[in-house]
């Protein structure tokens, strides 16, 4: 795999993530229960917080170094997720959501900058990736489309909220043409 592959694989793995929630309101992406007591607003936000991470530990694999283990600074990555998630309870879905484009950008943007034998085999480097990015993302898409289907998404219901709550509102962006067309058939409410 090369870096454009890898480029393209992280945008197919992206764009299924953001189409599983597209057309949820407001408050339906902030309801609890996606995941435990998850809300689709506080996967946003724990999948931002991975890509965070990404940021943040790959220029020190880059040069050879090693992060530090989630089991010694915070007690395992449970442990940390569940402190990033009380750390980011307060924000604002569009604060959320702001969050998860800037950051995603910044991420798509250091990848694309990075040399291109980081990408050529399984290094350090690309495993960090996958595993904080287009390996993650699949986990709770699916789980943001197990909760629609048992939550009823389609018909009449969800025609009724998408009239009284827009999708764009409180700066959340529809996914691109591009999007829709790559997951037009991808699940059966959209």
């Amino acid at each position: 795999m090369d870096k454009s592959e890898l480029l393209q694989r992280l945008d197919k793995a992206w764009v299924a993530f953001r189409t599983s929630y597209l057309g949820l309101s407001e408050p339906q992406l902030s309801a609890p229960g996606v995941v435990g007591n998850w809300s689709v607003r506080d996967i946003i936000a724990h999948v931002t917080t991975w890509e965070e991470e990404a940021l943040k530990h790959l220029p020190l694999i880059m040069k050879d170094g090693k992060p530090p283990r989630y089991s010694v600074t915070y007690g395992g990555i449970n442990a940390f997720n569940r402190l990033m998630t009380e750390r980011k309870q307060g924000l604002h879905l569009s604060e959320v959501l702001q969050q998860q484009e800037g950051i995603h950008r910044r991420l798509v943007d250091f990848i694309q900058g990075a040399p291109e034998e980081l990408f050529v085999r399984e290094t350090r480097f690309r495993h960090r990736l996958r595993m904080d990015t287009y390996s993650h993302y699949p986990k709770h898409t699916e789980a943001i489309r197990k909760w629609r289907a048992l939550r009823g998404r389609c018909g009449e219901t969800r025609d009724r909220e998408r009239r009284d709550k827009p999708a764009h509102c409180r700066g959340w962006k529809s996914p691109t043409e591009k999007e829709k067309r790559l997951h037009s058939g991808l699940e059966s409410c959209l």
